[in-house]
């Protein structure tokens, strides 16, 4: 028979063994069922339950023993009748035992005692552990301390696993964070080898995550041409990541533009902002390269610029000639004879409306970016009458070119605005001339079905590049080329023509060959746009 020491001793030695158990655990769910297990095993309790304190000061059952799922909620009155006051002894008790005489009866009336346990840690409490047995015993005073103890060492225990808990949460926030981010993430330890390479870098560099862990960084990092800032082993070697100023608390970064070397050859234009990270010390321990790929925006400034430069061209030319002629008119030393006024007018008014035209789709283009394309003179569209117009405006201006116009003559009309169908078409004749500099012929052709009408017109000119043909209805594009580039334009024709097609509910589209010349494709429905 055991004296009272030796239980002493046996309970002691228990629970040192538990604390030890309880230290090696950092999942909460293993901690709390270890907990709940000693619990039962210290005061012969059958049931068992553990509620940790929420962000809200509630208590929510996390563990339970010897509870059946369906009777979980007998506890519920019992967790909301627990209150704080850590100012003053912790938890108030406050009609607590009661509600815990009710619980036992409530799940088994055999059940005689119900303990709570408040598991506390500083002046923190973090939750309660309830036992309820078939007995009722009383407590010495070093029974409680003992209880309380392992209490304590159990709310450490707890502590340490939710510590655990929202850091591995936090490192798996930020695992995906950086693996799906838009820009490429490199991460290098001191000596710049590669430790972290994301799923975007991946894709800008050619390189794969499990080719490029390991390998330095100039290995994967290769500069075809650098346009702002130093590579980062020129920055490394002039001083740059060396060693942190005392006072500093800004991170030590530096920004390099430029043309990257993919893994297959070709290039992609990106800007990476190098971070350097030190330890307490202030020496290098990581460096962190974030790269953003900025071919788009690179190519929307050489676009923005090449506008810029279209429509000053496009303006001074007209002003020009009105200018000129509108002064020789007004020469007082000269008497000009009407033929010769006339001349002079149509030409000051012909650059009048081509001014008027350009101001227009200069509008257009801002108001589409703003608020997007409404119609608001919608009717029937007699695209026959239409395009025989704009076909017989436009053969007088070449005398290189043969228009043709191939329409069935039962094409039926559409519902749409006019004017802006007449700019669609206007367009692409206008293109259709200017990009087949040795003239030929250009078709307008059609066909219809029950759901909308087709309208082609096709050229014999220089034909679109394959590369360029995705961009060709872009704002302020302009397709590379000598013809291009002599030729007078802004790159707004065709992304307003896009614009009109789209708001009548069709669509546009082109096939091209080059040497060989366009065809666009206009799909309008018959049903009210």
């Amino acid at each position: 028979m055991l004296t009272l020491i030796d239980y002493r001793v046996r309970q002691r030695d228990y629970l040192l063994q538990i604390a030890r158990a309880l230290t090696s655990r950092l999942d909460v769910d293993e901690v709390l069922r270890l907990v709940l297990a000693a619990s039962l095993a210290m005061l012969g309790g059958e049931v068992g339950l553990v509620a940790l304190r929420e962000a809200d000061n509630r208590f929510r059952a996390r563990a339970s023993v010897g509870v059946p799922a369906e009777k979980l909620g007998v506890f519920k009155p019992l967790l909301e009748s627990i209150s704080l006051d850590e100012q003053h002894g912790g938890i108030q008790y406050n009609q607590l035992n009661l509600k815990m005489r009710l619980v036992a009866r409530a799940l088994d009336l055999r059940l005689r005692q119900a303990i709570a346990l408040p598991m506390v840690m500083g002046d923190q409490i973090l939750g309660v552990i309830f036992v309820l047995r078939s007995y009722v015993g009383e407590y010495s005073a070093n029974d409680q301390s003992v209880l309380q103890s392992f209490a304590d060492q159990a709310a450490i225990a707890v502590h340490n696993a939710q510590l655990y808990e929202r850091l591995s949460a936090e490192q798996q926030r930020l695992s995906a964070i950086l693996e799906h981010s838009a820009d490429g993430v490199l991460i290098m330890d001191a000596s710049q080898r590669i430790i972290g390479f994301n799923k975007a870098l991946a894709r800008i560099t050619g390189w794969s995550q499990a080719e490029a862990i390991g390998q330095l960084h100039d290995s994967i990092i290769s500069w075809e041409r650098v346009e702002h800032g130093q590579p980062l082993g020129a920055a490394l070697a002039s001083g740059w990541g060396r060693q942190q100023q005392i006072d500093d608390d800004e991170p030590d970064t530096r920004y390099v533009e430029g043309d990257l070397r993919r893994r297959d050859g070709s290039r992609i234009s990106v800007g990476i902002t190098y971070t350097a990270l030190f330890d307490d010390e202030g020496r290098l321990q990581n460096i962190i390269a974030n790269v953003r790929d900025i071919t788009h925006f690179r190519r929307a400034q050489e676009a923005k610029s090449a506008f810029i430069s279209a429509v000053s061209h496009e303006l001074k030319t007209p002003v020009a000639l009105i200018k000129g002629y509108a002064s020789t008119l007004r020469r007082e030393d000269a008497r000009w004879d009407e033929a010769t006024v006339q001349r002079a007018l149509a030409v000051i008014e012909d650059e009048a409306d081509r001014l008027a035209a350009l101001i227009e789709n200069l509008l257009a283009a801002s108001k589409l970016q703003a608020e997007g394309m409404r119609l608001t003179q919608i009717g029937e569209v007699d695209l026959k009458a239409l395009l025989a117009q704009a076909v017989e405006r436009f053969q007088t201006q070449s005398d290189k070119h043969r228009l043709v116009v191939a329409l069935p003559p039962d094409l039926p009309t559409v519902r749409g605005d006019e004017v802006r169908l007449r700019q669609v078409f206007d367009n692409l004749l206008s293109n259709a001339i200017k990009y087949s500099p040795n003239g030929g012929e250009i078709r307008v052709s059609g066909a219809f079905d029950a759901r909308g009408v087709t309208i082609s017109v096709s050229d014999q000119g220089i034909g679109i590049p394959a590369e360029e043909l995705p961009h060709i209805f872009e704002r302020f594009y302009r397709v590379d080329s000598a013809l291009s580039r002599r030729t007078p334009g802004t790159g707004l024709g065709l992304y307003l023509a896009s614009a009109f097609v789209k708001a009548h509910g069709g669509t546009i589209r082109v096939e091209s060959t080059l040497n060989k010349g366009s065809t666009f494709h206009v799909w309008l429905p018959r049903s009210p746009a």
